[in-house]
């Protein structure tokens, strides 16, 4: 290999260096996944405001029909919500056993509708006024409090979330059964830096990847014989759950595809597939994680939202407010629940969007401090100047 070669592959290891102790088993602390969805998903038609006739209204092409007896109407969760009609059998079922709640009017208030500038936003979890740490993104300093060494981000590269003080790997568990780098092009790697101060940091980074790969081709081999698709999100949640029942307690993935400008669908068509998938790896991720789902939380975030009237080409542009969702055997689910207001004209952001009621930080900060106990100090470590709100979903 040239040696322009061989750099690049060893930048796009598939493993960060690793933390001392990276497979040491979690302590009894719950478990946290963190599901980012890139590119601002339409948060209107997952969670369908169906007591507002002004949604309809503003969406003649892709609303999303009131609850009634037709398989594509809204999914009732209460008098003003219904629910998408393809997570019925994904979903849906966690949301009536309580283990599964919906945050809307959420966000960051960051104003850009830039996708880039509010994931960076969002990641840091800093205030957004004065200088920020483009280094520390809040779930390395979680960790880092937490004294955690089993954060693992299941991405190609290190999130900015996961950068900061604490070596945190990644992994992209989609590749796993087709390695960037083969056993030839390792041993080079190892052997360039056989005489530099990162040759441990490189050793250690193939020995973790080498042992997920080990760990999971079992389960991998299962999976072909069933017919999933590797390329599917199934089927990574389900390598997740793999790792994180016995080996990580942090884990962050991020899924794409969710900026639909044009032909969005309603009922059925591209964002309703693109919910279908997400919701079945969810649901396969709680049922893999079997007794530990009792004790893990999957939140689900995006950068933002999008505007609730659909644009002319049956889709929707950049917004502001958005749907969290969380996840986990162990939390008081079936609500839909935080700061709310009716759907209407007047109740916009902007005269375009839902306004971000429930601001982020003080939402998860709020989750973290009942999950973890953590004091003041420490929550203003993870997310300085935020005050925590508690809804008390655990």
């Amino acid at each position: 290999m040239k040696r322009r070669q061989l750099l690049q592959s060893c930048a796009a290891l598939p493993l960060s260096a690793a933390a001392t102790h990276l497979w040491a088993a979690p302590s009894t602390q719950t478990r946290l996944l963190l599901v980012f969805l890139r590119g601002g998903y339409d948060a209107a038609n997952l969670l369908i405001p169906t007591s507002s006739q002004f949604y309809y209204e503003a969406r003649p092409n892709i609303a999303v029909p009131r609850p009634g007896s037709d398989q594509a109407s809204a999914l009732p969760l209460n008098a003003d919500w219904g629910l998408h009609p393809a997570l019925r059998d994904s979903i849906l079922p966690l949301y009536s056993a309580g283990q599964a709640a919906f945050v809307p009017f959420a966000g960051t208030h960051d104003v850009s509708r830039s996708h880039f500038e509010t994931q960076d936003s969002v990641e840091l979890g800093q205030p957004l006024e004065g200088s920020r740490n483009y280094r520390s993104g809040f779930l390395n300093r979680l960790a880092s409090t937490l004294g955690s060494d089993s954060a693992m981000s299941f991405t190609d590269q290190l999130p900015l979330v996961m950068q900061g003080d604490l070596r945190v790997p990644n992994v992209a568990l989609r590749s796993l059964a087709k390695p960037s780098l083969d056993a030839r092009q390792s041993r080079i790697i190892s052997t360039m830096y056989r005489d530099t101060p990162l040759k441990s940091q490189v050793d250690q980074g193939f020995s973790v990847r080498d042992e997920v790969l080990r760990e999971l081709g079992a389960e991998m081999n299962k999976a072909n014989r069933n017919a999933i698709s590797a390329k599917g999100f199934e089927l990574e949640a389900q390598r997740m759950a793999t790792l994180m029942k016995d080996k990580y307690n942090i884990g962050f993935v991020d899924v794409g595809g969710w900026d639909t400008h044009v032909t969005q669908g309603g009922a059925s068509g591209y964002l309703a597939g693109r919910l279908d998938e997400l919701g079945r790896g969810l649901a396969s991720f709680a049922r893999e994680m079997k007794s530990a789902w009792r004790d893990t939380i999957t939140i689900v975030v995006s950068e933002f939202g999008r505007t609730l009237r659909e644009n002319g080409n049956r889709g929707t542009d950049h917004g502001h407010g958005t749907v969290y969702w969380v996840l986990g055997g162990g939390i008081r689910g079936g609500q839909v629940l935080g700061e709310q207001l009716p759907v209407r004209a007047g109740t916009l952001f902007q005269n375009r969007d839902y306004p971000v009621l429930n601001e982020y930080r003080s939402v998860l900060g709020g989750l973290f401090s009942r999950i973890y106990g953590l004091d003041a100090g420490q929550l203003e470590h993870i997310f300085p100047n935020a005050k925590a709100s508690d809804l008390g979903l655990v």
